[in-house]
């Protein structure tokens, strides 16, 4: 369809919410006021809605190529766009890894044909592969990931004059995984020196821990600073962090980044003893101390963006004992239900909340014409209705793994509606597929 005219909805945009009209043309928003009256081909009324940007989610794990069977590039932006997630910025540690410019395009294809969120994906960096990192197109790619601690899959940089040679020479965002190999791989073989294979999963926060998330944090910053580096951390999971970053200047003008995951934000440690290896993730989720000083952080901006670190497994292989069984959760579908939560808690505002999911990943990246709800931007968009309860099961998850950690959990609020550039791709329950997303594009 050509044209979509929403009416009678509450815009949540720019720290404002305003009842007001909005007509789509062509894949993009040509009008916004308080009252349009024109035919379009297609027409909802939005009476009772809140129209949202699009969600840019800033790290996920979608596991195509090669990790098929867990999920892939058709099922998981399926499962985004139904959470009002419109674009994704995916990670390089597949299989093969996305290491060369070849391998990093063969993923491009595969999300032009299979793909119903629009998305972009992270140039991997490794030991070896300085001079491909260096050909990566700021215009056409997110960042470029470099995994300073071992997580799923093998892309670990631990190679100083590596590091310092891409935090040099990358013009462009560097993202990285922050935690410290030495300290993890001590204290795994103590663990495993005292209880074999069968280490308890509640001591994966004390495994990968506090000290090896800040040791290589602080490393990170400190080779950003001496290079004046784009550095953006990803997966803040540990308060000690927060003092890496500051508050005092706008976004736009940060050289150094931080994003919150939604499941840092929601468990803590505690729900190893009801959940187990549901929510063993690398960097661990870790006591109340750290949960409760990430809300305030995300408030006062030293945390930066919103995003999920959507990583999905079978359930099968999350049933392994503490060494076998993967790290990662799927959680992409859920996290604007996990921060309308804190929302219907008072917690945190609609405005905030569409500032650290939508807005702020645009500054952050640059995005170019998406992430606010603006005439001639793309109309990514979402429709909420904030009053209906519903509960995660079965029949409504939509990732390949077919769980979630919030399985039997009821959230108010609920997605009814998804705009991908101008697509009506998701309607209550309900998917078109006539046409997929779209490659992001950056002003850098």
């Amino acid at each position: 369809m050509s044209s979509i005219l929403i009416k009678n909805t509450r815009i949540v945009n720019e720290g404002k919410i305003t009842a007001s009209d909005v007509l789509i043309k062509n894949g993009r928003i040509e009008k916004i006021a308080s009252t349009i009256d024109i035919q379009a081909d297609r027409e909802i009324d939005a009476t009772g809605l809140h129209l949202i940007p699009g969600i840019i989610d800033d790290q996920v794990h979608f596991r195509e190529p090669g990790l098929t069977h867990k999920s892939d590039l058709y099922t998981e932006p399926r499962s985004a766009v139904a959470g009002g997630v419109t674009t994704y910025m995916e990670m390089p540690n597949t299989k093969p890894a996305a290491l060369t410019q070849a391998l990093l395009q063969d993923k491009y294809d595969i999300a032009s044909r299979k793909s119903l969120s629009n998305y972009s994906f992270f140039m991997g960096a490794s030991n070896d592969n300085v001079e491909e990192v260096l050909k990566t197109d700021p215009e056409n790619v997110c960042g470029v990931k470099i995994f300073m601690g071992s997580s799923t899959g093998n892309m670990l940089v631990d190679d100083a004059t590596t590091l310092d040679n891409l935090f040099s020479k990358v013009p462009m965002l560097i993202a990285t995984h922050c935690e410290d190999e030495a300290t993890i791989r001590n204290n795994m073989e103590a663990y495993r020196a005292k209880y074999g294979e069968d280490v308890p999963v509640e001591y994966h926060p004390i495994i990968r821990n506090t000290e090896g998330c800040l040791i290589s944090s602080s490393l990170a910053v400190d080779l950003a600073k001496k290079h004046n580096t784009r550095l953006h951390i990803l997966h803040i999971s540990t308060v000690d962090e927060l003092d890496l970053f500051r508050n005092d200047i706008p976004l736009a003008e940060k050289r150094i980044t931080s994003e919150l995951c939604v499941h840092h934000l929601y468990f803590n440690s505690d729900r190893y003893a009801d959940l187990g290896t549901q929510i063993k993730c690398n960097p661990a989720i870790k006591d109340e101390s750290h949960r409760s000083a990430f809300l305030p952080a995300l408030l006062d901006n030293r945390l930066d963006i919103i995003a999920t670190d959507h990583a999905p497994h079978t359930w099968e292989e999350k049933q392994g004992t503490y060494f076998n069984a993967p790290s990662g959760v799927p959680l992409v579908q859920h996290s604007l239900n996990v921060m309308l939560e804190f929302y219907q808690q008072g917690q945190i505002s609609l405005e905030r909340i569409i500032e650290k999911m939508c807005h702020a990943p645009a500054i952050c990246f640059n995005v170019r014409e998406r992430g606010y709800i603006r005439e001639g931007y793309w109309a990514d968009l979402a429709l909420v209705d904030l009053n209906e309860k519903w509960t995660v099961n079965k029949s409504n998850i939509h990732y390949k793994c077919s769980w979630s950690p919030f399985e039997g959990h009821t959230f108010q609020g609920r997605v009814t509606h998804t705009i991908v550039s101008g697509h009506l791709a998701y309607e209550r329950g309900g998917f078109n597929e006539n046409k997929k997303g779209m490659r992001v594009q950056f002003d850098n």
